[in-house]
């Protein structure tokens, strides 16, 4: 057997048999003596494991794979800013960080593993681990064989990253690694993921505008939940900057040479891609971690292993820290790595260095329970957490609050803004159905959730909750809720369940109970469907029915060989109940107007359910007959009237490409009675601090019909998208309003698609109308102009800026100014699914 030198063996290794020789290679098979902790993988848990192993003065070996330490750390890109977070969080571990350059950190820890006399073994990749508790033996796939007493898992996730899944993704210019930004030059450059890896690559490639990058980045969300909010800030001024291309809601759908196929908002577009760097996340290598003895918390690919406060697996001394087990921070890395190893060596006294944060969220509640009472009660008694591990419950606390409650003490108030959860742990609530009737509640039990309304959609809140006994609430921070919904697949499931049952319950009403729809929510299928795309299609076969989440469609019937618009369904809507009841063949098409999300209701569930409750049939009943009604007026009318029926159809198809579609309440102006007079704009910088919220003259016409530049109301508004301050908020009328807690970062002006939104400061107060009128003092009516801005401003200071969109006037008695200002009637302001529908022509034909 070959004895081979390593450096920084500590004294007692000297009992192995075998050193271990860093960089080198292994000739045959040996099997060392017994060390007390085989550590696998030396990124920060690992390498931190290893150091305070090594202070210790436990026998242990460090594996790694590669001939350097860290790995993950190591294929950073080059100069990358490595971040210290959480900053409140303490750094016990014995190897030193701080925030501070790739490059940089990887040296100080190459110089302190030497110091601290870590003993690690390089090329040493680990293909199996076998035996129990003191007695495991790791087989190396270089024929080597280690013993140790107790193993910890320190591997990370990035080896294994989840890969595109669209045609052309195994095309050469896909990469799922960048090294060094500065090696690009002149190309067009997309890089898909929305976490930090993606943000700082991109970021890296766009530092240098002397390399003639174009860098666009893909969001299929509408926010950066899973990144930090220091790397988004520096996302949204790049942006800001022009030197990245932000696209959320979008994702990838063909790979082309040269050609990248989106799928965005409004329909499948096609950009320039020279290269496609995809960085969306990773998973744990599952096959090699089930195959040493360690479960999973669920079936998910990104599920994290179960384990015990004190990191064991379900196979005894098998230990998991790091990214492995749902850790992906340095600091928190770490800490694991550092406490791991005195929770082996015997100290179970140990508490984790988040304790004491923790400790002070709880001590509110003035109730004598420990911080692993509190996180087992609410892990155990909060569906949406059920499925957390009890570290992944210390990480979440971080970022939430648990609150209590007397009985009758309010939650919330109707049409209060707010867009943060609550999952109740103890006790009962109360949702107040009735404004005027506070007596008529619906009950929310112990383990559910309040407030998803506002998370999902950011409207205002829907009712007053109160509490129906004394009640213990988590709330959840909109940011920290959608990280949890992207990082946890079973919390988005939770999520999702209920939030699907309310609206059902919502939408069908007919007095059915959550017990009622449990087949149809057990059978329902959440689909998104890309801008154009049908989920119903004329004369085919299907029962199903369709729920509009998100988004909304339009509905189209053949007429003479021509589509003919029929209604557009907003979100909230239903459609395909007339083939269920009656039979046949679908009679009409039903496609998305924009990326939308809908709910697939399986039709003999529904059916079933129609049979058991009689209101629900009648309802039914009652919704076909409306359709049958415009599906009759159109096929009456398709000789005499197709004319008008085809102008109109063309024009409702010309808002919809206009983004009516996803509007709640949009300006629209008749050309043929507009005068020109700008009476609207002067009415509305008026009614606004003297800056106008509309531009008349542009936007885009058809026919005679004008759609200015102001605002839709989107039903998911774009602007609400990466909000740091989360100043914008939807009122109780459906209007999308910014607070006063803008801090003008113009996030909402570059994420908004129909540029209703400007980064302006307000001008300086100007006399009344009476002193213009009489005494020619101040601009006169409207917004007064840049040059009397300047004039009359104070001299040398120059006023924030802060995003300005209109607000449909809201609290404002007579509604909004525009109409009420517009001599001739030409303005108007419409809901979409009372203008765009073919109904509307019947009664203007009757009237």
């Amino acid at each position: 057997m070959s004895v081979l030198v390593s450096t920084g063996l500590s004294k007692v290794q000297s009992r192995l048999d075998v050193a271990f020789v860093q960089r080198g290679q292994l000739g045959s098979k040996c099997v060392a003596d017994k060390v007390r902790i085989a550590i696998i993988g030396s990124g920060p848990a690992g390498l931190s494991a290893a150091a305070r192993a090594a202070q210790l003065g436990l026998s242990h070996v460090l594996l790694e794979k590669t001939d350097h330490l860290s790995d993950t750390i190591f294929k950073y890109q080059k100069g990358k800013h490595v971040m210290a977070t959480p900053s409140q969080l303490t750094l016990r571990s014995d190897m030193a960080f701080a925030a501070g350059k790739r490059e940089a950190i990887l040296d100080a820890w190459n110089r302190l593993a030497s110091e601290h006399g870590i003993n690690v073994r390089y090329r040493s990749e680990v293909k199996s681990i076998t035996g129990a508790e003191g007695d495991f033996t790791l087989a190396l796939t270089d024929g080597a064989f280690i013993t140790a007493e107790t193993v910890v898992l320190a591997i990370g996730t990035q080896g294994n990253p989840n890969l595109m899944r669209c045609t052309g993704s195994d095309m050469g210019h896909v990469q799922y690694q960048l090294d060094d930004p500065g090696a690009y030059i002149d190309e067009h450059i997309t890089v898909i993921g929305s976490g930090d890896a993606g943000i700082e690559n991109a970021l890296g490639l766009a530092a240098d505008a002397a390399q003639g990058n174009v860098i666009t980045i893909l969001n299929r969300s509408t926010d950066f939940a899973r990144a930090k909010n220091a790397n988004v800030k520096l996302l949204t001024e790049a942006a800001e900057a022009g030197r990245i291309t932000i696209r959320l809601q979008t994702t990838p759908c063909e790979v082309r040479g040269g050609q990248l196929m989106l799928d965005a908002p409004d329909g499948q577009t096609t950009i320039r891609c020279d290269r496609i760097i995809a960085r969306m996340g990773s998973a744990a290598p599952r096959a090699f971690v089930e195959a040493c003895g360690v479960e999973f918390s669920s079936a998910d690919r990104e599920a994290f292993p179960k384990l015990s406060p004190v990191f064991e697996s379900t196979n005894p001394g098998i230990f998991v820290i790091g990214a492995l087990a749902g850790y992906p921070l340095i600091k928190h890395c770490m800490n694991q790595g550092h406490d791991v190893v005195e929770f082996i060596n015997g100290n179970h006294l140990l508490k984790p260095a988040d304790e004491p944060i923790l400790e002070a969220k709880f001590e509110r509640l003035r109730v004598n329970r420990s911080v692993d009472d509190w996180l087992d009660l609410l892990r155990t008694n909060i569906s949406i957490l059920n499925e957390l591990s009890p570290l992944q419950m210390r990480e979440f606390m971080l970022g939430a609050e648990v609150r209590a409650f007397k009985p009758g003490e309010t939650i919330f108030e109707r049409n209060d803004p707010g867009s943060s959860l609550f999952a109740l742990a103890e006790g009962t609530a109360l949702v107040q159905v009735d404004k005027d009737d506070p007596a008529n509640t619906a009950l929310i039990e112990q383990g559910s959730i309040i407030g998803e309304v506002g998370l999902i959609s950011g409207r205002r809140r829907g009712a007053t909750v109160v509490a129906g006994s004394p009640a213990i609430m988590v709330e959840v921070p909109r940011t920290a809720a959608l990280k949890l919904m992207a990082s946890v697949p079973a919390a988005k499931r939770a999520v999702t369940r209920i939030s699907v049952e309310r609206q059902l319950l919502q939408l069908f009403a007919s007095g059915l109970t959550a017990a009622d729809l449990v087949e149809v929510l057990d059978t329902a299928e959440l689909i998104t469907v890309s801008a154009g795309q049908p989920i119903i299609t004329e004369g085919e076969d299907g029962e199903d029915i369709f729920v509009i989440r998100v988004g909304s469609m339009i509905v189209e019937k053949m007429v003479g060989k021509k589509p003919v618009f029929l209604s557009y369904l907003p979100a909230g809507s239903y459609v395909g109940e007339m083939a269920l009841i009656s039979g046949g063949p679908r009679t009409a098409t039903v496609k998305a107007a924009v990326k939308s999300e809908v709910i697939r209701l399986h039709g003999a569930a529904f059916s079933r359910l129609m049979r058991a409750k009689p209101r629900l049939l009648d309802r039914t009943r009652a919704d076909m007959a409306a359709r049958q009604n415009v599906n009759a007026f159109v096929e009456s009318r398709k000789n005499s009237f197709s004319g008008v029926v085809d102008m109109y159809s063309q024009t409702a198809t010309f808002l919809v490409e206009n983004g009516i579609g996803e509007a709640t309440d949009v300006l629209l102006i008749d050309e043929n009675l507009c005068v020109g007079c700008d009476n609207c704009e002067k009415a509305c910088a008026d009614s606004h601090e003297g800056l106008s919220r509309l531009d008349r003259e542009t936007g885009r016409t058809y026919a005679h019909l004008h759609v200015p530049t102001s605002c839709r109301h989107c039903e998911h508004p774009h602007c609400m998208a990466d909000c740091p301050p989360n100043a914008i908020h939807r009122g109780q009328d459906g209007e999308v309003f910014i607070d006063d807690s803008c801090i003008g970062c113009g996030n909402c002006q570059r994420n908004c698609p129909y540029g209703v939104i400007r980064m302006e400061s307000v001008p300086p107060k100007k006399p009344g109308l009476m002193s213009w009128l009489m005494l020619g003092a101040g601009p006169g009516p409207g917004e007064p102009s840049k040059k009397w801005r300047a004039k009359h401003g104070k001299p040398g200071v120059e006023k924030p800026k802060k995003a300005i969109k209109c607000d449909m006037c809201a609290g404002i008695t007579g509604g909004p100014a525009c109409v009420r200002a517009c001599p001739t009637g030409a303005a108007i302001r419409v809901a979409p699914e009372e203008f765009l529908t073919v109904a509307r022509l019947e009664s203007e034909e009757q009237s």
